[in-house]
C-alpha cells in the first residue's frame, strides 16, 4: 500500500513537473532543452502550417506566459461582487471557445484540449495559416499575425489595433522575442526540427 501511495505521489508530481512554467522563458533554445516534449509538436506544427516556431512560440510566451492553464483575471463589480471572466480565453493559447470549436471542427481534433502544449501549438499554426491566407500576410510578419491573432481577422481588417496604442506597442514586443527566438534558434543543439 505505501509503495502505491509513493507510485502516486510521483505521477502527481511529474503531471505538474510537464506542465510547469520554463525558467528561462526568453531564451527558446533554454526552453526546448527543458521541455524537450515540446521540440516534436513545435517542429510538427513549423511543418504542417509553414509558420516558423519562433513565430509560434512567442505568440504562445506573450499570450500564457507558457502557463497551461492561463485565463484571463476575472473581473468584480464594486471590487468584490465576482462578474466571470473578460473573455473565455484559456490555455497555453489563449484560444476563446468559439475558436477553439472551429478549430476542432474544422480539423476534426475532437480530444484536442487549450492546456495541452501539442494541441496549443497545432491551433496557434493552424490560425497564422488561416491569418497569412486571408490576409496575406508572410509567415515571418510577428507584429501583424500577432495583431491578426489577438483582435481576429475582422478586427485586424477593420484596423481595430490603431485605437489601441497599448496593443500596438505589445505587438513590437511580441516582434522583438519572435526575432530573439529566431536568432537563437539558429545555433541551438536542442532544437533540430
Amino acid at each position: 500500500m505505501k509503495s502505491l501511495a509513493v507510485a502516486g505521489l510521483a505521477l502527481v508530481l511529474g503531471a505538474c513537473a510537464s506542465t510547469g512554467v520554463p525558467r528561462q522563458p526568453l531564451n527558446l533554445c533554454a526552453v526546448f532543452a527543458e521541455k524537450s516534449a515540446w521540440r516534436e509538436p513545435a517542429s510538427d506544427a513549423q511543418a504542417q502550417w509553414g509558420i516558423p516556431a519562433s513565430v509560434l512560440m512567442a505568440t504562445i510566451y506573450h499570450e500564457s506566459s507558457y502557463r497551461h492553464d492561463a485565463r484571463p483575471p476575472k473581473r468584480y463589480f464594486l471590487g468584490f461582487i465576482p462578474m466571470g471572466r473578460a473573455s473565455s480565453a484559456y490555455g497555453y493559447s489563449q484560444a476563446l471557445d468559439g475558436t477553439w470549436d472551429e478549430y476542432v471542427s474544422r480539423q476534426n481534433r475532437w480530444f484536442a484540449s487549450r492546456d495541452n502544449f501539442a494541441d496549443a501549438i497545432d491551433f496557434v499554426g493552424w490560425y497564422h495559416y488561416g491569418s497569412r491566407k486571408a490576409l496575406g500576410l508572410s509567415a515571418t510578419d510577428m507584429r501583424n499575425l500577432y495583431l491578426a491573432y489577438h483582435e481576429g481577422r475582422g478586427g485586424f481588417t477593420r484596423q481595430y489595433y490603431l485605437r489601441k496604442p497599448w496593443l500596438m506597442a505589445y505587438a513590437d514586443r511580441v516582434q522583438a522575442t519572435e526575432l530573439n527566438y529566431r536568432q537563437q534558434l539558429r545555433t541551438c543543439s536542442a532544437w533540430r526540427p
